[in-house]
């Protein structure tokens, strides 16, 4: 599918609802059309993006930028993050760890395994909101995303 200048499609993998409140605040603010779909937990958020369980045949076939949090129930991030990298459906998907971690083992482990990005969640609400923008930005006008020509 071939991009267009209309709204991305954010994929959000967040368990806090005060995370989530917040970054849709912040999307919403920036008005630029982009539509979130947000997922609680990383099995539903896999299902989605893999087109499984009941996303059976509902891929995404273009490419999105994920915000994941790494700390979550069911399945976490580094679990989603590694499934996400070995499936050839989605391993061009631009992934951002988005986490509350700044542990050494979650930044290298999250990079061993392909993530395009680590941000530390800042803590006060202007620089969080002003992060979130900036990485949207990116993803949205900076980045040429994959382009998949078949198959």
């Amino acid at each position: 599918m071939a991009r267009s200048d209309a709204g991305l499609e954010l994929i959000l993998i967040e368990d806090s609802p005060n995370d989530i409140e917040l970054f849709l605040n912040v999307v919403e603010w920036i008005d630029m059309g982009d539509q979130v779909r947000v997922f609680p937990d990383g099995r539903e958020a896999l299902e989605y993006l893999l087109g499984t369980g009941k996303y059976e045949g509902q891929a995404p076939d273009y490419p999105v930028v994920i915000f994941l949090d790494l700390k979550m129930p069911l399945v976490d991030g580094i679990e989603v993050l590694k499934a996400l990298k070995e499936n050839p459906r989605s391993v061009t998907h631009p992934v951002v760890v988005f986490t509350s971690s700044n542990q050494d083992i979650d930044v290298v482990k999250s990079y061993q395994l392909g993530a395009n990005s680590y941000v530390v969640k800042p803590v006060q609400f202007e620089k969080y909101a002003e992060t979130i923008r900036e990485l949207i930005n990116y993803w949205r006008n900076m980045n040429r995303p994959m382009v998949h020509t078949g198959n």
